[in-house]
């Protein structure tokens, strides 16, 4: 007669750690959501349909970080773009942050560098913060001018 096989006793898991704030939207999300709207906004803003992200986030691969690098990613490029000159101003950036989250100094020197640029930068913590970002920048609509520059 066969034995039983012996079974590695079991142990219960640990339970993952909660988030730290249970409510709290990533930015991620903050930043899809953004684009969602936009996309839907297109018939009263068509200029909407050139905002892009700039996809220099916290890689989470090193074989991924490097390919990124040697394809001119750059630390601390604000999130989003949009190329549309408006009142003499080349642009619009945005950096999308959650309520709580921080610039960091690479941030700081790309917001500094783009608004000596002219461009117009804003750090946005919310959705509607984003939006209403946007909302400005693009009314009244105000064509760009060579002339004004």
């Amino acid at each position: 007669m066969k034995r039983w096989p012996r079974m590695a006793p079991t142990t219960p898991r640990t339970p993952t750690k909660p988030p730290r704030n249970p409510g709290a939207v990533d930015e991620e999300t903050i930043q899809a959501q953004v684009i969602a709207w936009a996309n839907m906004q297109l018939k009263a803003h068509p200029e909407l349909a050139r905002l892009f992200h700039v996809p220099n986030g916290g890689l989470r691969h090193a074989v991924e970080a490097a390919k990124m690098k040697g394809q001119g990613v750059k630390p601390g490029v604000p999130d989003l773009c949009l190329p549309v000159p408006r009142f003499g101003c080349p642009g619009l950036w945005i950096e999308m942050k959650t309520a709580n989250g921080r610039v960091s100094p690479n941030q700081k020197d790309w917001i500094a560098y783009l608004k000596g640029a002219g461009y117009r930068v804003v750090v946005c913590r919310s959705f509607d913060d984003a939006r209403a970002v946007l909302l400005d920048y693009l009314n009244p609509k105000v064509p760009y001018s060579p002339e004004i520059i």
